[in-house]
C-alpha cells in the first residue's frame, strides 16, 4: 500500500540563506519576541541576522572549523537559536542537547558526537561539563550564555562568556567584512546541519544526521499546509533539542512569523496571556494536563455548578464515543450543555488564558488521545496532531486546517511517501529523512533500505484518503500468554483521560493478563481528598491513601468496561512516587520509558502476579 508524492515546490538552498531571505523581505518586522527583567523585547529579522552573523564571527575567530560539531546545552530561549544559526553560517554542525537531562547523559552526547565547543545557558549547565571534563578530550571551549568566565576562576581556561564571542564576532567582521557571506554560499545543501539525539528510551541515544536539505525540505512542505502562516506569532515552549521544536524554528524562519519564547513550561499560559499567540505547538502532555485540571476544578464545584459540570461531562462521554465510533450525536441536552457549560469552559480558556487569538495548536512528539482532541473541538480550539521520528527530522505527516481527521495523524506531508509493511510497520520516504545515525552504519542500515525506506518502527494504516492512523511501537506491541497481541499505548492514553491519573504504563508480555502501574494527578488527587475533609502530606502519603486507590480503580473499571477480557486490567500498582525525568522514567519530552519503568518497578509488577495477591 503507497501513497505517492503529491507536489513539488522550491526548496531553499541552505538554512542560513533561507533567513537570509527571509530577512531582506522583511527586514523591520518583529521576528522574535523573549522576556528579560520582567519585560518583553523584540528582535527584528534585521537583528537576527546582525546577532547571528556577530556570533559566527565570533565562533570562527574561536577555532571552528567547517564540519565541527558544536553542542548547546540550554533551555529553549532566543540565544538558543541565534546559536543554531551562528553554528550553521560558520558551516559546522549543531548538536542541541535536552537542558533537563542529568550530567552523565550530557557528557555521553558531548563525547559521541565529538563535540569541540558546547554553548551552555548558566553555570548549573556548566557543572555537567565540568563534572566530566576528564572524560572529554575534544572539548575545548564553554561558551556560557548567563554570567562571565570569572564566575567560576577554576574554568577561565576553557570557559569564556557570549559577551566575549560576540566582541571577538565584532573584530573578526572588522578585518573580514566579506567571510560571512562567503561562508553561507559555501554551505552545500548535503552538509549535515544537525546532529539531533534520540530519547533512548531502548538503550543509548542515538545521534540522527540531517542535512541543510532535510530542513529546507521540512519548512517548505510545511509551509504548503497553511497550518503556519506569514505574521503569526507561535508560542515556542518545546526544548529545542528535540525535532518538532525544530521543525518550528525553520518554518519560523522560513515563512516570516514571529516566535515568542515562553519563559518556562510552568509560565506558558501566564505568556500566552501576555503575547496573545496565534499557534502553540505542544506534546500532549500539555493537552491532557489542560483536560484533567478543566474536569477536576468543574467536577469538584459545589452545588448546582458542579451538578451542571457534571452532567454535560456525562454526555461529553457519549459524544466522544460516537465520534470514535463515526455515528452522529446530538439531541437537546447535548446543545445545553455546549452552550452552558462548555461555551463558558471555552471563553475562560480562550480569552482569559491564552490571549484571545489563538487559532491553532499543533500536537506532536507522542500520541494524543482521540477523547482529549474531541474535548478541544468541542471548546472550538483546533488541535491539529501530527506524526514524525527524529529519523523523518519530525514533520512527516499532519492533519490539516481544512481537514482535521481526529484519531489519525493526517497525510503525509506533500513530497513524503507511507508504505504499510506486511506485518504493519510504517515505512517513510521523503525529503526529511535522515542522512544516517552518526558513526554507526551497521544500525543505519538496520532502519533505512538503499532505496530510502525508513523503517520506522510503528505500527499503523492508511485509509482512503491516505490518512495515517499509529497503533502502537511495534516493539511495544504485548503479546500475553494466550497469544492475544495488545497495543499499550492505546490504554495508556485512555488512562491519562481520567483526572486522576497522571502516567501510565501498561505490563503483561507473555504473561496470563495484564497489568499496570499507574500514578496519580497529585493536585488532583489532593482535590479530591479535600472534597472528603483529608488531608494528607506527601505525595507518598497521597499515593497509598485508601480513597486515592477507589479513585484509580473506578477508571480502570470505566477503561475495562468497554474491552474485551484479554485487554482489560486486571491488577495495578501505585507507585510511592510520579515518574520523573531525574529518576530516568521519563524522557525530556516526558513520554515514559517503558524499559526503565519496569526495571525499576520489576518486583512490583511481579508481584502483580503472585497468586496469593490481594
Amino acid at each position: 500500500m503507497n501513497q505517492q508524492a503529491r507536489t513539488a515546490f522550491p526548496i531553499p538552498r541552505n538554512i542560513v540563506r533561507m533567513l537570509l531571505d527571509r530577512a531582506a523581505q522583511q527586514p523591520d518586522d518583529p521576528a522574535a519576541q523573549f522576556k528579560r527583567g520582567g519585560a518583553w523585547r523584540t528582535y527584528s529579522w534585521t537583528e537576527m541576522v546582525a546577532k547571528a552573523r556577530q556570533l559566527s564571527d565570533g565562533l570562527i575567530a574561536l577555532g571552528v572549523q567547517p564540519g565541527e560539531r558544536v553542542a548547546t546545552l540550554s533551555s529553549t530561549r532566543v540565544e538558543h537559536s541565534l546559536a543554531d544559526l551562528a553554528v550553521l553560517a560558520a558551516r559546522a554542525v549543531s548538536v542541541p542537547i535536552y537542558h533537563s537531562i542529568l550530567p552523565a547523559e550530557v557528557q555521553y552526547i558531548v563525547e559521541d558526537s565529538g563535540s569541540s565547543y558546547v554553548f551552555v545557558e548558566d553555570e548549573a549547565q556548566l557543572a555537567k561539563l565540568r563534572e566530566g571534563r576528564s572524560r572529554l578530550p575534544a572539548l575545548r571551549k564553554a561558551i556560557l550564555f548567563d554570567g562571565e568566565a570569572a564566575d567560576a576562576d577554576a574554568d577561565a581556561d576553557w570557559v569564556v562568556s557570549l559577551a566575549d564571542v560576540e566582541r571577538m564576532g565584532d573584530a573578526h567582521a572588522a578585518s573580514h567584512p566579506t567571510a560571512f557571506d562567503e561562508r553561507v554560499e559555501a554551505i552545500d545543501s548535503d552538509d549535515m546541519a544537525s546532529l539531533l539525539y534520540t530519547s533512548g528510551t531502548t538503550g543509548n541515544p542515538k545521534g540522527v544526521m540531517h542535512t541543510h536539505r532535510n530542513w529546507c525540505y521540512e519548512a517548505a512542505a510545511t509551509a504548503q499546509l497553511s497550518i503556519f502562516q506569514p505574521g503569526d506569532t507561535i508560542l515556542l515552549f518545546l526544548p529545542l533539542a528535540h525535532s518538532f521544536a525544530k521543525v518550528v524554528q525553520v518554518v519560523w524562519w522560513h515563512l516570516g512569523a514571529t516566535t515568542a519564547f515562553a519563559e518556562a513550561v510552568d509560565k506558558v499560559v501566564q505568556n500566552a496571556g501576555e503575547v496573545r499567540p496565534a499557534i502553540i505547538p505542544s506534546a500532549p502532555r500539555v493537552f491532557e494536563k489542560v483536560f484533567s485540571t478543566v474536569v477536576a476544578n468543574g467536577s469538584s464545584n459545589p452545588g448546582v455548578k458542579g451538578m451542571l459540570f457534571r452532567w454535560a461531562m456525562s454526555l461529553f462521554d457519549e459524544y466522544a464515543d460516537a465520534m470514535a465510533a463515526g455515528r452522529s450525536y446530538g439531541g437537546l441536552g447535548w446543545t445545553l450543555a455546549k452552550k452552558l457549560v462548555f461555551s463558558k469552559v471555552a471563553e475562560t480558556l480562550r480569552n482569559e488564558r491564552l490571549g484571545g487569538r489563538i487559532r491553532i495548536f499543533v500536537s506532536g512528539g507522542a500520541p494524543l488521545s482521540p477523547k482529549i482532541a474531541w474535548f478541544f473541538h468541542v471548546l472550538d480550539l483546533q488541535v491539529l496532531e501530527g506524526y514524525g521520528l527524529t529519523e523523518s527530522a519530525a514533520a512527516t505527516a499532519v492533519n490539516l486546517p481544512t481537514h482535521n481527521k481526529i484519531g489519525t495523524v493526517g497525510p503525509a506531508l506533500p513530497g513524503t511517501e507511507f508504505r504499510i509493511a506486511d506485518d504493519g510497520e510504517i515505512l517513510i520516504r521523503g525529503g526529511g529523512v535522515m542522512k544516517g545515525y552518526f558513526g554507526r552504519p551497521e544500525e543505519t542500515a538496520e532502519v533505512l533500505e538503499a532505496d530510502g525506506w525508513l523503517h520506522s518502527g510503528d505500527i499503523g494504516s492508511l485509509d482512503a484518503d491516505g490518512f495515517l492512523t499509529i497503533t502502537d511501537r511495534k516493539k511495544d506491541i504485548i503479546v500475553t500468554a494466550g497469544g492475544k497481541n495488545v497495543p499499550p499505548q492505546n490504554l495508556e492514553n485512555a488512562l491519562k483521560t481520567e483526572a486522576i491519573v497522571s502516567q501510565a504504563l501498561v505490563y503483561g508480555d507473555k504473561r496470563k493478563f495484564l497489568t499496570a502501574l499507574i500514578t496519580v494527578q497529585e493536585e488532583n488527587g489532593r482535590s479530591v481528598l479535600a472534597s472528603k475533609g483529608i488531608q494528607v502530606g506527601s505525595y507518598e502519603e497521597l499515593s497509598q491513601h485508601p480513597q486515592i486507590r477507589a479513585e484509580v480503580q473506578a477508571a480502570v473499571d470505566r477503561l475495562n468496561a468497554n474491552l474485551p477480557s484479554y485487554e482489560t486490567i486486571k491488577r495495578f500498582a501505585i507507585p510511592s512516587r510520579d515518574f520523573t525525568i531525574e529518576s530516568g522514567e521519563l524522557t525530556p519530552t516526558l513520554k515514559v520509558k517503558r524499559k526503565v519503568a519496569t526495571e525499576h518497578y520489576k518486583s512490583v509488577l511481579d508481584g502483580l502476579y503472585d497468586e496469593k495477591f490481594d
